[in-house]
Parts: C-alpha cells; sequence; structure tokens
C-alpha cells in the first residue's frame, strides 16, 4: 500500500464572481521514503495541494471531491481533532517563509520542545535531547547554543533549517515542503537539497517538494509532477520527464532554464501567461501559449498512460 494516494482531488473558491476550481482532478501517488516533485508556475495549483493536503485551506477554499488516502485513512473525512493528532506528527510542513512557523518571542529550543509535548508525554531533559538531535540533522552548528537563540538572531537559511527540524523531530511519515528554499542563496539551498534527500533516504520519510524551479528538483525528486491552471499535465520518473518531455508545457520550463551554452543569449520565455481560475479556455488550458494547439484541444485532454508516464496532450513531443 502507498503511503499517500491522492485521487481526483477538486479544490474549489467560491468567491462573489463565481467559482474557481484550483484544483481538477489531481491525482499522484507517493510510497515511503519517496521523493515526490510538484513544479509549475505560479497560480498552477502547486501550494493549493499542499494546503489541501494538510488541511490548511482558508476559506472559502475547501476540498469539493476526490481522495486524500494516508496510509489507508481517508484524511477527507478526517476530523479536526484526528488532524490535531496527524499535524506535526506523522505529517508536518515547511513553509517558503520560516517565520509562518516561528514563533519571534519563543527561543529556538522551547519552540521545537512543544511540537515534541504536543505530540510526545516526554520528560524535559527527553526533550532537549531531542531537539538538540534535530537541529544536529539538518547541520546546525552548536545546536545546545542554538536552543537558546530567538529566531531574529538566526541568518535566513538557518531559520529554514529550524524549521524544517521541527518538521523532523517526531520522524513524520510525510513531510510537505513549499518552495522552502526560494528566498536562500544557492549555496544554502543547495546545502538544504542535499540534507533532505538524505534524511528521506535515510529515515524513511516521504517527501513533497514544491517548487517553480525545475532545476531544484532534478537531482532531489524520484517522480516529477507538472501541474498547469490546476491539473497535474505531466507525471512520471524524474529523470525521464525532464530528459524527455512529453507535454509541451514541460518542455518550455526546460528550456526556460539557463544553460552554459546559451551564454549571452536571451532566455527563453512560454509565451503568454497563466490564465486566471474565473475565466479558464475551453478544453486544454494551456492550448492559447501554445504552437501546437489545433482545434481538438478545445476538449479537455484526457490522462494517457505511456509506460511508467502519463501526460494530458492532444499533440505531446516525441516519444522515445
Amino acid at each position: 500500500m502507498a503511503l499517500l494516494e491522492v485521487k481526483d482531488l477538486v479544490t474549489e473558491f467560491h468567491t462573489g464572481a463565481g467559482v474557481a476550481r484550483a484544483l481538477d482532478k489531481v491525482s499522484f501517488t507517493l510510497e515511503r521514503g519517496q521523493v515526490l516533485g510538484i513544479v509549475g508556475e505560479s497560480g498552477s495549483g502547486k501550494s493549493v495541494t499542499a494546503f489541501s493536503l494538510i488541511n490548511l485551506l482558508e476559506k472559502p477554499g475547501r476540498v469539493a471531491s476526490g481522495q486524500i488516502l494516508f496510509d489507508g485513512e481517508d484524511l477527507c473525512a478526517a476530523s479536526p481533532k484526528r488532524w490535531q493528532q496527524l499535524r506535526g506528527d506523522r505529517i508536518a510542513m515547511v513553509f517558503q517563509d520560516p517565520m509562518m512557523s516561528l514563533n519571534p518571542v519563543l527561543r529556538i529550543g522551547d519552540q521545537l520542545g512543544e511540537t515534541v509535548h504536543i505530540h510526545k508525554k516526554v520528560g524535559r531533559a527527553e526533550r532537549e535531547r531531542l531537539v538538540e538531535e534535530a537541529l544536529r540533522r539538518v547541520g546546525i552548528p552548536s545546536p545546545r547554543e542554538r536552543m537558546r537563540a530567538y529566531p531574529h538572531e538566526m541568518s535566513g537559511g538557518m531559520r529554514q533549517r529550524v524549521s524544517i527540524a521541527n518538521a523532523l523531530i517526531n520522524n513524520p511519515d510525510l513531510i510537505i515542503a513549499d518552495e522552502p528554499t526560494t528566498a536562500l542563496d544557492v549555496t544554502i539551498q543547495a546545502q538544504i537539497l542535499f540534507e533532505m534527500k538524505q534524511l528521506a533516504r535515510d529515515s524513511g520519510t516521504a517527501l513533497i517538494w514544491i517548487t517553480h524551479d525545475i532545476s531544484v528538483v532534478k537531482d532531489l525528486a524520484d517522480e516529477l509532477c507538472v501541474m498547469y491552471a490546476g491539473r497535474v499535465i505531466e507525471r512520471g520518473p524524474v529523470a525521464d520527464v525532464i530528459g524527455n518531455p512529453l507535454h509541451p508545457y514541460t518542455r518550455g520550463l526546460i528550456d526556460s532554464l539557463p544553460q552554459a551554452e546559451n551564454h549571452g543569449k536571451r532566455l527563453y520565455s512560454i509565451p503568454g501567461g497563466a490564465p486566471p481560475l474565473l475565466s479558464l479556455p475551453p478544453g486544454c488550458s494551456f492550448a492559447p501559449r501554445c504552437q501546437r494547439a489545433t482545434a481538438t484541444c478545445r476538449q479537455v485532454p484526457p490522462v494517457v498512460q505511456h509506460g511508467a508516464r502519463e501526460h494530458r496532450c492532444f499533440h505531446p513531443l516525441n516519444q522515445s
């Protein structure tokens, strides 16, 4: 049994201007110890997917239909009390801004110790040991000293490591990371990516890594989901998706990356922009930006299986 199985997940926002469908029948699976990358432009549904999975959607957003099966349990039917038991213990989240999960007026040791105390009835000495161990696992030097520091006394990279340590401290089965390295410099980003991959491999924790930059997950993820306008438009092993993309949008994301051989040349960009959710074009949402679009694309493309891959496109790129 897969650790996480998402089936036809639909998330909607009911507004005065109409219903915005932020997720449209999103489906994927995640095994224990596996890293799943979710990529796409802003507005593609990446963060909504994360908040839907962990039941942190703010009104007027709601999961309208579908299933989120976590270790066989349908979380769409979970009570608030059940979510309190799961979040921070078996499922944890790392936010893009570490200050969303860190209290500026509490010392680091007290905050991480509280995460332990909520889910485990252990003594103070054991809590401090677990906090120190968690900080050490994410590469924070002198963890005992850092436990006495406040968040504002640490750099952005260190604060993000603390957020990751807070997510890891109870050894969860699943961590959802929503663009946690976007604001960090490339050196710190590379260190955190390496450490997260090692942690997933050593502990068996499954990881969902959400990013707009496909190069970030190239060496981190096992599987890759490419999202556009609330739909998963391509999914498969990360090396296959990047090495041989089937959807024109995936190809565009890859071509937008800086390449050493293109030094001094203008970077490629996909024409146009992502459509607003309240006025999505009929059929394939990417069709207005796609050079391969035809009249057929006025219909919604079905999910097509291609070996270990799947895509939603009437005119996929050359398949090898």
